[in-house]
């Protein structure tokens, strides 16, 4: 349910700057960047955004604002928010599309926050434009093998000369794909985990929680690492300490797997998020249930699993063109 517009004073409107540069012309004249802010704080407090979602989500209003401001040549507010029609919508995402470059991909999620923010700012009886968004070809995830995912996680451990780091690298990628975590679960994990059962608790998108077991491999791997870092890991602390103590960021472990992925010669799409696809594809390929492997993801909707099967699909045929003699 959309939430009435609230004004913020203006230390909240600070707390959430528009953007800088072409796309924010004269946005501080703009009454409309109090309903952003306040769009803001729905996000996080009302919807549960992630951080990530939050700042897209605002970026794209601010934009919104700016063009609008320039398209109909006034201040904008949240009335002139409301008369926004379809030719409007066509508009801006033409405008993003020529000075972003935006991919049908990258303009459906910049349309979808878009009716968001309009549905915020117009409140429940706001009557959105129809615009069809543009057609995205879903594409088929694409896993590493159970061997390259092991060859990743040790020779990113290698990589280190710091025997703690090195123990935290291997305990991270072996997590995400023995548990098939997302990079930023993992990295939100609370040290009061220690010491491990055979399961944990696991807080995803939206603050769902979810029961994941643990491999004997990995609940190893993350006690050895406990076991030496340097840091006290007492509960209400993160668990993934970066080199200065504080949380491990997710960018650290994308870049030591591109190092990784290059020394070993895996493909590009060999990237932390690959892991969990791997941890789907392979449960789904030994005979996991679709509705189990739901609930092992934390996916909301059960379509968001079912793309794993055309992943089992794929990996079939890949095995018949090479096999097969009349392929």
């Amino acid at each position: 349910m959309a939430a009435p517009l609230i004004v913020p004073d203006a230390q909240d409107a600070r707390a959430h700057p528009p953007l800088k540069g072409k796309d924010v012309r004269v946005l501080d004249d703009h009454p409309a960047r109090f309903t952003a802010a306040a769009f803001a704080d729905h996000l996080r407090r009302d919807r549960l955004r992630s951080a990530h979602t939050v700042r897209a989500y605002v970026a794209t209003a601010h934009r919104l604002i700016a063009f609008v401001g320039e398209h109909r040549g006034g201040l904008v507010d949240a009335a002139t928010l409301g008369t926004l029609g379809t030719s409007d919508l066509r508009a801006y995402l033409a405008r993003r599309r020529d000075d972003a470059g935006l991919t049908n991909a990258s303009a459906a999620r910049e349309l979808s926050a878009v009716r968001a923010f309009l549905a915020f700012a117009g409140g429940e009886a706001v009557l959105l434009p129809r615009l069809h968004g543009p057609r995205v070809k879903r594409g088929v995830p694409r896993p590493i093998s159970p061997v390259d995912a092991r060859a990743l996680a040790d020779d990113a451990a290698d990589a280190r000369d710091v025997p703690w780091i090195a123990a935290r690298d291997l305990a991270v990628l072996l997590l995400l794909y023995g548990a098939g975590l997302r990079v930023g679960e993992a990295m939100a994990l609370d040290a009061g985990l220690l010491p491990l059962s055979e399961s944990i608790v696991v807080t995803g998108k939206g603050n769902k929680a979810r029961v994941v077991p643990l491999l004997p491999v990995v609940r190893a791997a993350i006690g050895d690492y406990a076991a030496i870092c340097p840091w006290a890991l007492a509960k209400g602390s993160a668990l993934f300490r970066g080199a200065k103590g504080g949380r491990l960021d997710a960018a650290i472990v994308r870049r030591a797997v591109a190092a990784a992925r290059v020394r070993l010669g895996l493909p590009e799409r060999t990237t932390p998020h690959a892991l969990r696809h791997s941890f789907a594809t392979h449960l789904l390929g030994r005979g996991a249930d679709l509705r189990q492997l739901q609930e092992l993801l934390g996916h909301a909707s059960l379509s968001s699993t079912q793309i794993y099967t055309a992943v089992d699909t794929a990996h079939l045929m890949d095995v018949y063109r090479a096999a097969h003699p009349r392929a």
